[in-house]
């Protein structure tokens, strides 16, 4: 495996990656009309090409197939992290998360987990800020804002 920026030619691949990851492995904690409408079938791609061109956005290749992403703004704000349903658990979302992580300047970094990804942001030193309710297409998606400070000298 390996880490590259994004490519604009990536972003359909990435779309898809989305759309699979979130109706498979996510389903064990929403239910089937979250999952729609987290990640509805019709997509705008050129939303998600500007976004990950706005962002700091690193793609997982194995094989010249594209298995994870993710993105982060200059805030250190954590938009985005999958990975492929098939290469769960092979230490893909960790490494694409420690380069991410070290790629902005900023003192801390904030994500709104999901419920299935919060015990992996957990593992990774973030700490729950709150729980909330997020409305997707009048539906109501529990998800938590999260916070991970890094280590600052004395």
């Amino acid at each position: 495996m390996k880490l590259r920026e994004y490519k604009p030619s990536d972003c359909v691949h990435m779309v898809r990656l989305f759309y699979d990851t979130v109706h498979s492995v996510n389903a064990k904690d929403y239910t089937p009309p979250q999952l729609d409408a987290w990640a509805p079938a019709d997509f705008d791609l050129s939303k998600w090409h500007a976004s990950f061109l706005a962002h700091f956005t690193v793609v997982a290749v194995e094989r010249e197939r594209i298995i994870g992403f993710g993105d982060v703004d200059e805030t250190g704000y954590l938009d985005r992290l999958y990975v492929h349903k098939d290469y769960q658990g092979r230490g893909i979302a960790t490494a694409i998360c420690d380069c991410l992580e070290s790629a902005v300047g900023t003192d801390r970094t904030i994500t709104h987990s999901s419920i299935t990804a919060k015990p992996f942001f957990e593992k990774r030193g973030y700490r729950t800020i709150k729980k909330q309710e997020v409305e997707r297409k009048e539906i109501l998606l529990t998800n938590y804002v999260m916070e991970k400070r890094k280590n600052k000298p004395l």
